[in-house]
């Protein structure tokens, strides 16, 4: 009985599977990041007897936008498709007679027939279709429990130091490499993978991201106020250090992020403001400018003294000799500032010459840049035989004229005859003689 029974389920299994099989998917939610395809089955289809996980040869596959299918044999990935589109199954190794020559497909399914007669009357097979969403998946929020190192560097101001940066957002990302992802991640799911499982060891790996992220951004001088304008490079910087974890094991990468305000402790604030209120002070006249508020201050303060403006007035003036007798009051420092500002930006060292990239040097090379110390230019004219440069065509010292020119070919070194009197033409190599030959 139970040699005839295998041989019916067999024998029915086989013919059942001879149908063809219409595959697709409706449209993917937010949160499916994989889903197993659907095979079509209306009310008036003849084709409700067929196994599961069987592919039939010649099967249609629909794909739509924002879809990637694949086709797995036997655990095998033996399809991709990303192409929006109607996609025909050809090359599967459950045969129909429905497709390729009458003759062959028979014979395939005979050697199908015999081999689920040996399993008892099943497949001995497994094919599915598997759907991939492809669109970005958005709303991921991320926040840092714990404040992220970050370097503040302003070359203006002299300033380099490390503050701590809180930091929350929004950021999203998308399946680039469907195989790996089903390789590495989600395998062959019975029905769906769903973002859930998955999320949270995204978000701990994104948030462990942002250090050497914010590293890569601190090389660009930024300060912290200034990182939400630079989402690109923050997006590129994610990438980098999220290759190995994201791109290369399972297929993801980063998308775009939305940041809200940077958030710095308290202490950290002000030691950046102080150090820019300092730089300020480098400036002479920014200094007497400060100093003249200060005293115009301490002028309303001394007018609204209780012991008495006179009183007041006289503990000012004391304040303000004071600082005269330190050598130092607005209107020093107001000079001060018009003497910078009529120096020349970098004054030439004595002895000394300027390289074309701005720095002073005193010997035959620039200590910057390493370019050699530019030959001296000689002065126009000619010298004369008692070696005075002349521009006339007579010698401003003795009287000489001017020597007539002497020629030599500056192609070949060529020298006439008569030097003063040369050819149109040197024999030698027929250049032409010109203002180039004189010498």
């Amino acid at each position: 009985m139970g040699l005839i029974k295998a041989g019916v389920g067999a024998l029915g299994g086989t013919l059942a599977d001879q149908w063809k099989e219409y595959f697709y998917c409706d449209s993917l939610e937010k949160n499916v990041l994989v889903v197993k395809g659907q095979k079509r089955t209306g009310s008036r289809s003849s084709n409700t007897k067929g196994s599961d996980n069987i592919i039939s040869n010649g099967s249609l596959i629909a794909v739509a936008d924002g879809q990637c299918m694949i086709i797995v044999e036997q655990g095998k990935i033996v399809e991709v498709c990303a192409e929006p589109g109607e996609f025909t199954y050809d090359t599967s190794t459950e045969p129909s007679i429905f497709t390729g020559s009458l003759g062959s497909s028979i014979k395939e399914s005979f050697k199908t027939l015999g081999k689920r007669f040996t399993f008892g009357g099943d497949t001995a097979k497994d094919q599915r279709v598997y759907y991939f969403n492809t669109k970005e998946l958005i709303d991921n929020k991320f926040g840092t429990p714990n404040p992220i190192p970050f370097r503040v560097v302003d070359r203006n101001i002299g300033l380099d130091i490390d503050v701590s940066i809180r930091c929350s957002g929004v950021y999203s990302y998308k399946i680039t490499d469907p195989l790996l992802f089903y390789t590495n991640v989600c395998g062959n799911v019975e029905q769906a993978y769903v973002r859930e499982e998955i999320d949270t060891q995204l978000k701990t790996e994104f948030i462990s991201a942002l250090q050497p992220a914010f590293g890569k951004l601190s090389e660009l001088e930024l300060r912290p106020n200034q990182i939400v304008t630079h989402s690109t490079e923050l997006e590129n910087a994610m990438n980098e250090a999220l290759t190995a974890k994201w791109s290369n094991l399972r297929g993801l990468s980063v998308v775009s992020i939305a940041l809200n305000p940077i958030t710095l402790p308290e202490e950290d604030a002000e030691l950046i403001k102080q150090a820019q209120r300092t730089a300020i002070m480098r400036d002479p006249t920014m200094a007497g400018a400060t100093l003249v508020g200060a005293q115009a201050d301490a002028m309303k303060a001394a007018a609204s003294n209780e012991g008495g403006a006179m009183n007041g007035f006289i503990g000012m003036g004391m304040a303000m000799n004071a600082g005269g007798m330190g050598g130092m009051n607005a209107q020093n420092l107001y000079s001060m500032g018009q003497q910078q500002a009529q120096q020349p930006a970098s004054a030439p060292v004595q002895g000394g010459w300027t390289c074309a990239c701005g720095a002073q040097a005193t010997g035959k090379f620039c200590p910057e840049c390493g370019k050699p110390k530019p030959a001296p230019q000689q002065a126009s004219g000619w010298i004369c035989a008692c070696g005075t440069t002349n521009q006339g065509k007579f010698c401003q010292n003795c009287g000489q004229p001017k020597p007539a020119p002497v020629y030599k070919c500056n192609k070949c070194g060529w020298t006439p005859a008569d030097p003063h009197n040369p050819p149109k033409f040197c024999p030698e190599c027929g250049d032409p003689f010109d203002s180039n030959d004189m010498q």
